[in-house]
């Protein structure tokens, strides 16, 4: 995330910098019951169209740091 608007916002309006605006808008998950898994697929899916890569090479990217996210430790 690099522009203002890539960043998710909390309760107030002000921007979270740990999620970014898909998952995270008004102080909550966009999607709570998602899993990690599932949160990985998503994620790949819109790497590979907003970033035009092959939709492997973000799997493996969306793998690498969805899991260090700290809505998915100690699960």
């Amino acid at each position: 995330m690099v522009k203002p608007e890539d960043f998710g916002t909390n309760a107030g309006g002000s921007k979270n910098k740990e999620y970014c605006h898909f998952c995270f808008q008004n102080g909550k998950f966009t999607d709570p019951d998602i899993t990690m898994e599932q949160m990985i697929d998503k994620v790949a899916r819109l790497m590979a169209q907003l970033h035009q890569m092959p939709q492997a090479q973000a799997t493996g990217m969306a793998k690498t740091f969805i899991p260090k996210l700290k809505r998915w430790q100690g699960k």
